[in-house]
C-alpha cells in the first residue's frame, strides 16, 4: 500500500479541504502547532517556506512555556492524524482549560470528538495511510486554517506538476549504495525539516537507523567523531553520508558541504551530494522528499521488511498503557 501512497502523493495536494465549525475561526498572525510525529512535519515545512513564519512548534505534553499573553494571542493547532496522540490529547485539554484558541487536525479519533464537542473549528483529513505518508493532507489542512492563501495555491500546483514517479528509479540506485550503512543527513538550517524527513523516512520506511545534522553546525563538534584512528576507523566506516544541497543556500554552506565531502573521502568515508532541485521552495522540498521516500521503500526491500509496519511503537504504545 505505501508503494501506492508514495506513486501518488502529488494528488494530495489537490484535495478539497473543509472547515467544520469555521465560523468559531478567528484570524491570527501568530501560531502554536501541537503534534507528534508525522504531525509536526507540515509546521516544520512551513518554516522552510518562510522562515520568519510565527509559528512555533510543540512536540510535547502541555504546553510551550511561553507568556499568557503570547499563548492567548496565537492559534493553538492541535494536530495528530490518528486523533489519538497522547501528548496532543494533553495539549488539547490544558488549552481548552485555559480558553486559548483552538483549532484541530486529524482524520478521527478522540482529537476530532473533541472538536465536536466543543465546538472547535475542525479539520477532518482523509484517513487509512502512514501519518508520514499524509504530509501533503496535513500541510494543506494546516495551511488552510491559517489562511495562507498564496501558499495553498503553490501546492496545489504541485498536484500537477510533481510526479513521483520519476524518483523511483533514483531512490532506488541510493538504496542499494546505502546497503550495509547507517545514513547520515546533512543540509542547511532551513532546510533542516527536509533532512528531518530524510531521516524519519529511512527509520520508519526502511526499518534502519538513521541521523541528521545541519551545517555549519556539525562542522564544530560532529565532523571530529568521524576523525579516525587505528581504533576507531570500525565504528566510523558503517555511516554513509548525504548532503541536501540547496543551490539557494548560503554559498558559505555550499562550500562547507563540499570541503567537508572531501575530508570524509579523504578518511575513506562514503557520500552522495542530493540537489534540491525545483522552480520554487515547494517544488524543491517535496521532490527531495518524495525521493526520500523512494530511496527507504527500496532500503527496506532489500532487507526484506515491510516498509509500512511500525510494530515497535505499536508495542510501546501498549507498553506504555499497561503502566
Amino acid at each position: 500500500m505505501i508503494y501506492s501512497d508514495i506513486k501518488s502523493f502529488n494528488k494530495q495536494f489537490a484535495w478539497d479541504r473543509h472547515i467544520e465549525n469555521a465560523r468559531a475561526l478567528k484570524k491570527f498572525r501568530n501560531y502554536i502547532v501541537i503534534g507528534m510525529g508525522g504531525s509536526h512535519f507540515a509546521a516544520d515545512l512551513i518554516k522552510t517556506w518562510r522562515p520568519d513564519f510565527p509559528v512555533v512548534v510543540w512536540s510535547n505534553y502541555g504546553l510551550p512555556p511561553l507568556a499568557r499573553k503570547g499563548l492567548k494571542k496565537s492559534l493553538v493547532i492541535a494536530t495528530s492524524y490518528s486523533g489519538n496522540t497522547e501528548e496532543t490529547i494533553d495539549a488539547l485539554e490544558l488549552a481548552l482549560k485555559r480558553k486559548l484558541n483552538i483549532a484541530v487536525i486529524a482524520s478521527g479519533g478522540k482529537l476530532i470528538a473533541m472538536a465536536r464537542k466543543f465546538g472547535i473549528p475542525y479539520v477532518l483529513v482523509p484517513s487509512g495511510i502512514q501519518p508520514r505518508a499524509a504530509l501533503g493532507y496535513l500541510l494543506v489542512a494546516t495551511l488552510t486554517v491559517m489562511g495562507e492563501k498564496r501558499a495553498l495555491r503553490g501546492l496545489r500546483e504541485l498536484a500537477g506538476t510533481l510526479r513521483p514517479g520519476r524518483y523511483e528509479q533514483q531512490g532506488k540506485s541510493l538504496a542499494r549504495r546505502l546497503r550495509r550503512s547507517v545514513p547520515v543527513i546533512y543540509a542547511s538550517p532551513r532546510n533542516y525539516s527536509v533532512a528531518y524527513n530524510w531521516k524519519i523516512r529511512l527509520n520508519e520506511t526502511g526499518k534502519i537507523p538513521a541521523f541528521y545534522h545541519l551545517v555549519p553546525e556539525m562542522n564544530h563538534n560532529e565532523m571530529i567523531g568521524f576523525d579516525v584512528n587505528r581504533s576507531t576507523v570500525s565504528l566510523s566506516r558503517r555511516f554513509h553520508f548525504i548532503f541536501l544541497e540547496d543551490p539557494d543556500d548560503d554559498p558559505r554552506i555550499l562550500k562547507r558541504m563540499r570541503v567537508t565531502r572531501k575530508l570524509f573521502a579523504g578518511r575513506g568515508f562514503r557520500s552522495d551530494a542530493v540537489p534540491l532541485r525545483g522552480r520554487n521552495v515547494w517544488e524543491k522540498v517535496f521532490s527531495s522528499i518524495v525521493l526520500a521516500d523512494w530511496a527507504s521503500y527500496h532500503v527496506a526491500r532489500q532487507y526484506h521488511s515491510e516498509p509500512e509496519a511500525v510494530a515497535m511503537i505499536e508495542k510501546f504504545k501498549k507498553l506504555i498503557a499497561k503502566q
